[in-house]
């Protein structure tokens, strides 16, 4: 996602050790540079991607985009244009189809706001929020209207085990100036009803600061959280609800505004061990397979009143990471990544990505994927960036690719081989929010800029 220092500005230098893929068990494959890839491309996921005549879209033969929505061009129901920067989406059903809440991860500079309209308005000088746009069985579009508005910067997010979106502000920006009220808060929207969204309501409770993913164990109600920062590097968190918290449409919105709500439950911050021994960065792991043990640490002061919240501990207190970006809920535990790290960040190692898994049950986070540094990013099937990522009810993972270079949705199968699904033919924007619907007869997916969304449709399993 975009941040103060924009993936494809970053120069690239050196070499990571330790390539090699493990996802969810037996899968294994590769992503590296180009002599590590050379032996390892096999003919897997849906076979090369066919250049597309619009210059849009690069597919496997037998698949198909529709456009769902366009930045300026298309409009909503109220009449303004589709907002910019298309990110984080969640596909729910529908009367009709299918709903997505998409993202719009609006800083201020942006051509097209998302329209501040009186009841679903967070604070009129900030220009983020989420459109829902609803389509229909075959991926068609019907209509798009705000579900969310005056929020900034609103990049990934996470799905609830009640069937709503979690929206999170990648920011730590305060009252002042154009903006009315503090940023830097997760939000929740119904997909289906608009009555749900009206007078907004940060869940303070998680703390504010530069939020990038959610996900929600569906068993404990514990919320998982990214936070993408720099110096220092961001922290991984975790929340627990108070005792009789049961979840529930409407329940998080509730407890915000109980007595006490902005502190509801517990904000925690990730502590890794190996051996008994501190691990200060995630890019300490270098080898797939690589296991943490997992404890918890509880964050002084979650609305950093003062002092932002990462600035709060000292390095041996917490684990941190470079660019901690999407997550996902899945096969018992949650998947999430780090999309690159380099020394002159602060970084142990380098690495063009890492998608680990956290095992709630165990208190163990898994490295299942490392992508070595990218030394030819130009070269077609060199991935790097991973940032958003779905588990795809398939099987496997899909994820969107903000590297250097080439810009691919990439698979990665339940054997475990990489392969790229779609190519970015327009320009370099980075790869957004990629959600299948429920029946996985469609992959939705955004390009950031100009701000697009498409419904992909095609020959689904073959390739697993």
């Amino acid at each position: 996602m975009s941040s103060a220092f924009p993936r494809r500005s970053v120069l690239r230098a050196g070499m990571a050790g330790g390539l090699g893929i493990a996802i969810g068990g037996s899968l294994e494959a590769i992503a590296g540079p180009v002599e590590a890839q050379a032996a390892c491309r096999p003919a897997v996921g849906y076979g090369p991607l066919v250049p597309d005549p619009k210059g849009l879209l690069a597919l496997p033969r037998g698949f198909r985009y529709q456009v769902v929505a366009h930045a300026g061009e298309t409009l909503l129901e109220t009449g303004q244009p589709t907002p910019s920067d298309a990110d984080g989406t969640a596909c729910f059903r529908s009367r009709t189809g299918w709903v997505l809440v998409n993202n719009h991860e609006i800083n201020g500079t942006e051509p097209y706001r998302v329209p501040a309209l009186p009841g679903l308005t967070y604070d009129p000088g900030a220009g983020g929020g989420t459109t829902n746009i609803e389509v229909d069985r075959h991926g068609a579009r019907l209509r798009e209207y705000v579900s969310l508005a005056g929020t900034h910067n609103n990049c990934a997010g996470g799905i609830t085990p009640w069937n709503t979106w979690l929206t999170c502000e990648e920011t730590e920006q305060r009252a002042g100036g154009v903006f009315q009220k503090d940023h830097g808060y997760v939000f929740e929207v119904d997909p289906v009803d608009k009555e749900a969204n009206r007078d907004p309501v940060p869940l303070a409770f998680l703390g504010r600061y530069a939020h990038e993913a959610v996900a929600v164990d569906p068993r404990t109600r514990q919320i998982y959280l990214t936070e993408d920062a720099n110096a220092p590097l961001g922290l991984y968190f975790r929340w627990t609800p108070p005792r009789r918290f049961r979840g529930g449409k409407g329940a998080l919105r509730e407890l915000a505004l109980s007595p006490g709500g902005d502190t509801a439950g517990t904000l925690e911050a990730m502590r890794c061990t190996r051996d008994g021994g501190h691990v200060a960065d995630l890019s300490e792991a270098t080898e797939p397979g690589t296991r943490f043990d997992v404890t918890w640490v509880d964050v002084p002061d979650r609305l950093a009143k003062t002092v932002s919240v990462r600035k709060q501990f000292t390095d041996d207190q917490v684990t941190r990471s470079r660019k901690l970006e999407g997550q996902w809920q899945g096969d018992g535990g949650i998947y999430f990544v780090a999309s690159y790290a380099r020394k002159d960040d602060g970084s142990r190692n380098e690495h063009d990505g890492q998608v680990w898994f956290y095992d709630p049950r165990r208190a163990t986070i898994t490295l299942k994927t490392i992508f070595g540094v990218n030394r030819d990013p130009a070269q077609e099937g060199n991935f790097d960036g991973p940032d958003n990522i779905t588990v795809s009810p398939l099987g496997g993972l899909m994820m969107a690719e903000d590297g250097e270079g080439l810009s691919h949705l990439v698979g990665l199968t339940e054997r475990g081989e990489a392969y790229a699904m779609a190519r970015n033919e327009l320009n370099d924007s980075e790869f957004a929010g990629p959600t299948f619907s429920q029946n996985a007869d469609i992959l939705f997916a955004n390009i950031q800029a100009p701000g697009l969304v498409f419904a992909i449709t095609g020959p689904w399993g073959r390739g697993h």
